[in-house]
């Protein structure tokens, strides 16, 4: 048990610290619409992560097809990390006070949205895909106890670091002005865009 324990701390600090267009959105999200917004946001993360988890378990021949056709999937990521990237860039108007801190006004829609956002990102993030397909077959001669304790124990440290990024965004948020916020926007925009186009040219 305390193998399986030690295997998913390891398998949870290599996602967390993992760096990639999400991490980067995970941040912008908490910048742009507060602290309920990134969690909404990693809320979707998160679920698309459990459900990735579960299918790489109990299906791990869905996943070779869908390892299979990891450049279709590329494709689809790569397209929508562009337009994204486009929006933050160039359309994206985030509305703060004199003080730097936003005029946040959410409903129950625009919190959906956002957790929707951060889902699909995730669960059309080809490099998700591989990871998860990989480490479940690597694992695949442990126990069932201890695979559900490695992967409990990942997705928990996984999601801990992405609230830990939520905090401490909001953090800083407060003490950033409407210009400089509107450059993180455009500069999460660029590096949405170049994910997008470095995913294209290494298929």
């Amino acid at each position: 048990m305390v193998n399986a324990l030690l295997k998913g701390i390891t398998l949870g600090l290599l996602l967390a610290i993992s760096v990639g267009p999400i991490v980067f959105t995970v941040i912008k999200q908490s910048l742009n619409n507060g602290t309920k917004g990134g969690l909404a946001f990693i809320a979707g993360i998160s679920l698309s992560d459990i459900i990735l988890v579960i299918l790489a378990n109990l299906f791990t021949n869905l996943f070779t097809t869908l390892n299979e056709h990891k450049q279709v999937l590329a494709t689809i990521a790569s397209i929508f990390l562009i337009l994204v990237g486009v929006y933050y860039l160039f359309f994206k108007k985030v509305k703060v006070t004199a003080e730097g801190a936003q005029s946040l006004t959410f409903n129950t829609g625009d919190y959906l949205k956002i957790f929707t956002m951060g889902f699909i990102m995730n669960v059309f993030n080809p490099g998700i895909i591989i990871f998860w397909l990989t480490t479940s077959t690597t694992f695949i001669g442990n126990t069932l106890e201890h695979r559900i304790i490695i992967f409990t124990t990942a997705l928990f440290l996984a999601l801990a670091a992405d609230v830990l990024k939520v905090l401490l965004a909001n953090n800083l948020r407060k003490r950033l002005t409407p210009k400089n916020i509107h450059r993180i926007n455009q500069l999460n925009g660029i590096i949405l865009i170049g994910f997008g186009v470095v995913i294209i040219f290494l298929q």
